[in-house]
């Protein structure tokens, strides 16, 4: 396993199909063969809210949890329910990070979509040790950055730190067809996130509501976007260096970018 340092990255996950998604897969097989075998993997989800900072189950195969809600754009294929992620937990890693900084123990949840759905793709063969983190509910993205900031040192020691969200997440005008043309104002907002992060302009994203273009209809609620101001956090203890593996949109409105920071 890689024993060195593991750029921090950002995923945005899109619908929970992903994991069945074989031409989508296939690019997050790639950056995934890029990024090497981190020693393990911590992840925090935009599908967990917790009133504190929470780490869910260390247990040898924990539970997948099909939590599509309202996060299905369509039916749910049957393939999707019957995906399985038999990768280990992370008691080793769940120290180290109890170490850092107070955390709640929910040991009995598993992983939701926002976890599984991306690490299916990126790392196959399941043999990495995987960790969920909660997000804060209620946290300003300057809290969450602080959050980052403090978990950020585990990027030196092997773990790759993965923000799993969207960078828009327009869910009430989505189109029907995945390979719709994205609409104007997400690929405005999309483009502007973009911007700020490769000019390190970062007091512009923690103001993202009243900065960035179309804000209110790219995130009505901005929990997708709330990993992103973890993982930038973390990844300001290293190289500045940002970079965008994926880029794209489905269903018009669901931004598909995907974040690189460091090398």
């Amino acid at each position: 396993m890689s024993a060195g340092h593991v750029p921090p990255i950002f995923v945005s996950h899109g619908t929970p199909a992903l994991a069945v998604d074989a031409e989508r897969g296939h690019e997050l097989a790639r950056w995934g063969r890029d990024l090497g075998k981190p020693r393990a993997i911590l992840v925090l989800s935009s599908h967990w809210q917790a009133e504190s900072l929470s780490r869910g189950s260390t247990a040898a195969r924990p539970e997948l949890l099909h939590d599509f809600g309202d996060a299905a754009v369509q039916p749910v294929p049957d393939a999707l329910r019957e995906v399985r992620y038999d990768a280990p937990g992370a008691p080793d890693l769940a120290y180290d990070v109890h170490s850092l900084l107070p955390v709640e123990r929910v040991g009995a949840r598993g992983w939701d979509h926002g976890v599984w759905s991306p690490l299916v793709h990126l790392f196959p063969e399941a043999d990495v040790p995987v960790l969920q983190l909660s997000l804060v509910l209620g946290a300003r993205p300057r809290a969450l950055f602080a959050i980052g900031r403090k978990l950020g040192v585990l990027a030196s020691r092997g773990v790759l730190l993965l923000g799993s969200g969207g960078i828009t997440y327009g869910l009430a005008e989505l189109a029907p067809r995945a390979d719709a043309p994205p609409a104007d104002w997400a690929r405005e907002f999309d483009g502007w996130v973009a911007n700020v992060l490769a000019d390190s302009e970062l007091e512009e994203l923690f103001e993202w509501r009243t900065q960035g273009p179309h804000a209110r209809r790219a995130h009505p609620t901005g929990v997708h976007l709330e990993p992103l101001f973890v993982i930038a956090g973390a990844a300001s203890l290293y190289d500045h260096a940002v970079g965008f593996p994926i880029r794209g949109f489905e269903h018009g409105t669901l931004s598909r970018r995907c974040i690189q920071f460091g090398r």
